[in-house]
């Protein structure tokens, strides 16, 4: 299957690299040079990935983030960023960025990172088709929360519960088997579908943000417990 990715990147040597390799995963690439022409392409036709620049001119990855994601199509973002802060990672996951690479990256780790996300997509889509023909279509009932994988939907006490898609397959992956620890290390091999040494934080932060949006108290969850020393697992009935 041949992938369309947008790349949105005002540095053209940025860009072209970038749009160069991604053909020897064999994806077509456009780019554009700046927010508005980014979010214009994105409107005109069907993409399968966006790969962002955190710092663009006028407007910049943040705010084009936040539109995109108001398109009723899901579409994963990868955001490329200069810098390294954990608070400006943490702001591009919030706004709906699925993953992001600092620059200076390597191009294998870019492919990786590219290739993992269209596999987690592609789980999502099959997963949900799957679970159709479990008991009650698949349906994960604890306490108050409902969550629905073939319909991507969340609930907490009858209110829906707006998740990104990351965010939905970590929880899936968690609710499926309560009880069950995990460490960082073996979330990053099932949601994010790769595993890089030192990019555990990646899984603390959307931890974090998963437990703002489902639990009552983030401080003192009842659905997604911390095992001390190990990682984390989801509370058994």
């Amino acid at each position: 299957m041949r992938y369309s990715v947008l790349i949105i990147e005002d540095d053209p040597d940025i860009a072209r690299l970038v749009q160069m390799h991604l053909r020897d995963i064999d994806c077509e690439a456009e780019i554009a040079v700046d927010g508005e022409q980014g979010c214009s392409r994105f409107s005109e036709r069907r993409f399968d990935l966006v790969v962002l620049d955190l710092m663009l001119p006028g407007r910049d990855g943040i705010d084009v983030c936040r539109e995109l994601r108001l398109h009723p199509r899901y579409v994963p973002i990868l955001m490329l960023t200069a810098k390294s802060s954990e608070l400006d990672r943490v702001l591009g996951l919030e706004i709906g960025a699925d993953d992001y690479l600092t620059k200076p990256f390597s191009i294998a780790e870019l492919k990786a990172r590219i290739k993992a996300l269209f596999r987690r997509v592609a789980a999502l889509s099959g997963g949900a088709e799957a679970d159709t023909d479990e008991p009650d279509g698949g349906v994960i009932r604890h306490g108050a929360l409902v969550m629905d994988p073939a319909r991507h939907s969340v609930e907490i006490d009858g209110r829906p519960v707006d998740l990104t898609a990351r965010e939905f397959e970590l929880l899936r992956c968690f609710a499926r088997h309560p009880g069950r620890v995990y460490s960082r290390a073996q979330l990053l091999d099932q949601v994010w579908g790769y595993n890089h040494e030192g990019y555990e934080h990646t899984v603390n932060t959307h931890i974090n943000r998963l437990r703002s949006k489902i639990e009552k108290n983030a401080a003192q969850p009842v659905y997604i417990l911390t095992v001390w020393g190990v990682g984390y697992k989801f509370a058994e009935q």
